[in-house]
């Protein structure tokens, strides 16, 4: 019996390493998980190396980078001088690439002058470039990974099953926590990884909400933290992108009873200052071109409608040179698209859900962005009711034949300009973005305006078309961002680290949430986390002295 017994204990250990060994179930360690496969995850990842840590990214994208290398070529930076560290590494790798003569395949150098040339690094010696193509940055992102020999698991998305989680005191399928700690993640795929401290590097912060780490999504009522600019905005115009002419909402003009037009909303805007669960539009920033041996041509996409399109044929006129006004020049004659008007690229209020959203039901938000996108273009370009003036300026447009060409020339990613924030040890808000405050542990730096697109599109008491949300409040010098902002309260987890979807309110996020911040953000996680496996402390109990001079001596920029 006991030689049996011995028997069946061995199949089961055989049996046990060899789930262990298949694919589906593979385990892999590391000191530091990061998950996510954004600019923030690449300079997370290269500093904890560069810290002789061990780590491993976990990325649900195929391609690194995220907006930085999906279309988002013509980079707010905001005053330059705060942009240190490898943030900076990576607009210097961009400088260098675009010194070199076969650089420029569609467009001469001297044509394109120097529009792309930032400020002399802080060495003094080498130099930074702020505009780029999107396949130059992902270069870019791939040699820093290869360069400091950071493993990487592409295509791989966390398991985020969550109920177990309520059931078990923060353990799920998906993300396994022992007290207060992350013990292991867990992908679709059925891969297990296991750490000492985790990262959440995505836009949309599935770690962190799966964790159980409180957050907020939507804006915050200007009551809850004593601010002006956050909340519903009815009738504050700080940009362009409002309708300026009364504008007839119902497909009948002056019937109700016809109903609205699309992408239009029936609720109620709300009252000035107050919260709301919406968030701003998202949009894909498409790299175009006018080049004809590089130009992919606009085509009718699969579902179109043009009925989707009516509001934009009754603009005015006059309204049509704000159209395209965000064709901004990258090189080798190309353009970053980005949302300019009343009623253009943003897809006003289509994303609410987006957030707290399945896989499943994100694909199909997805789909219904590319095909709002693609759809305006051709509209745009055919359509007998556009001005032929019009047609003819978006007919010399085409999709460039050399970006995203393993996906039909469109981009990777749709521009997530905001998702969850996590509410964390410090919640940065307008008062410290506007210096009414002091920030008393600055662990990076930011710049740029409070910038948020609209939020929604709705009928007016007086019965016409307007958008709401729009507003841009611009930082009097550059601001300190706390690094309790990116650590989750104690008592939610004692061992994840958030850079991306930080701790802090809707307006101030409207700053903060700029692609270099977020690779400065990246590289202070990658510090802290190294730090607390140096000093075998958890990321809570480490000194703000230690944090700071770790920064400083590799070239954080605290102080302005």
């Amino acid at each position: 019996m006991k030689y049996k017994s011995l028997l069946l204990s061995l199949a089961i250990f055989l049996a046990f390493v060899q789930c262990q060994n298949n694919g589906s179930n593979q385990v892999f360690r590391a000191d530091v998980i990061i998950y996510g496969g954004t600019s923030a995850a690449v300079t997370t990842a290269v500093q904890v190396s560069r810290m002789g840590k061990s780590v491993i990214v976990v990325s649900p994208d195929s391609h690194l980078g995220g907006m930085s290398s999906s279309g988002l070529g013509f980079t707010d930076t905001g005053n330059k001088e705060v942009i240190g560290g490898i943030a900076r590494e990576f607009y210097q790798l961009i400088y260098q690439h675009y010194q070199k003569p076969e650089a420029w395949k569609w467009q001469k150098q001297s044509e394109y002058g120097n529009r792309g040339q930032g400020n002399p690094a802080i060495d003094g010696e080498k130099r930074t470039m702020w505009i780029f193509e999107p396949h130059v940055a992902e270069q870019a992102f791939e040699k820093l990974i290869a360069d400091n020999n950071i493993t990487v698991y592409r295509d791989e998305w966390l398991d985020r099953e969550i109920e177990a989680q309520r059931r078990f005191h923060g353990s799920g399928k998906g993300v396994i926590k022992k007290g207060s700690r992350i013990i292991s993640v867990t992908t679709l795929s059925g891969k297990v990884f296991r750490g000492k401290v985790f990262i959440d590097a995505t836009y949309e912060g599935d770690l962190m909400a799966a964790a159980g780490v409180e957050y907020t999504t939507g804006r915050e009522a200007n009551s809850q933290y004593g601010e002006t600019w956050n909340g519903v905005q009815k009738n504050v115009f700080h940009h362009g992108h409002y309708f300026k002419d009364k504008i007839d909402p119902y497909r009948i003009p002056g019937d109700p009873r016809s109903g609205l037009l699309p992408r239009i909303s029936a609720e109620t805007p709300g009252e000035n200052g107050t919260a709301d669960n919406k968030i701003q539009a998202y949009c894909y920033r498409l790299c175009l071109t006018r080049n004809p041996a590089n130009r992919i041509p606009i085509t009718k996409p699969e579902g179109y409608d043009s009925t989707q399109y009516e509001l934009l044929v009754r603009l005015s006129e006059t309204r049509w040179n704000e159209f395209f006004g965000k064709y901004d020049a990258i090189p080798n004659d190309k353009t970053d698209v980005n949302n300019h008007g009343p009623f253009s690229y943003d897809n006003i209020g289509m994303n609410w859900d987006y957030p707290e959203a399945s896989y499943e039901r994100r694909k199909e938000i997805l789909a219904e962005h590319i095909l709002y996108q693609k759809g305006l273009l051709y509209f745009t370009a055919t359509d007998k009711r556009i001005p032929e003036k019009v047609r003819e300026t978006m007919n010399s447009w085409g999709y460039s034949a050399d970006e995203f060409a393993g996906n039909g020339y469109w981009p990777y990613n749709i521009y997530v300009r905001e998702a969850r924030r996590m509410t964390g040890e410090y919640v940065m808000t307008e008062n410290d973005v506007l210096g009414k405050r002091e920030v008393p542990h600055p662990v990076g730096m930011g710049s740029y305006t409070m910038d948020s697109h609209n939020v929604q599109r709705y009928v007016t008491p007086e019965g016409y078309v307007q958008n709401e949300g729009d507003i841009g409040v611009r930082a009097p010098r550059p601001y300190q961002i706390d690094l309790g902002s990116l650590i989750p309260k104690r008592e939610n987890c004692s061992n994840l680290i958030v850079p991306v979807c930080v701790s802090c309110t809707h307006i101030a996020f409207g700053s903060i949430r700029m692609e270099p911040v977020f690779m400065i953000l990246g590289q202070s996680a990658g510090t802290i986390a190294a730090l607390s496996l140096d000093k075998r402390k958890t990321i809570h109990d480490l000194t703000y002295e230690e944090v700071r001079k770790q920064l400083e001596s590799d070239g954080q920029i605290l102080d302005f």
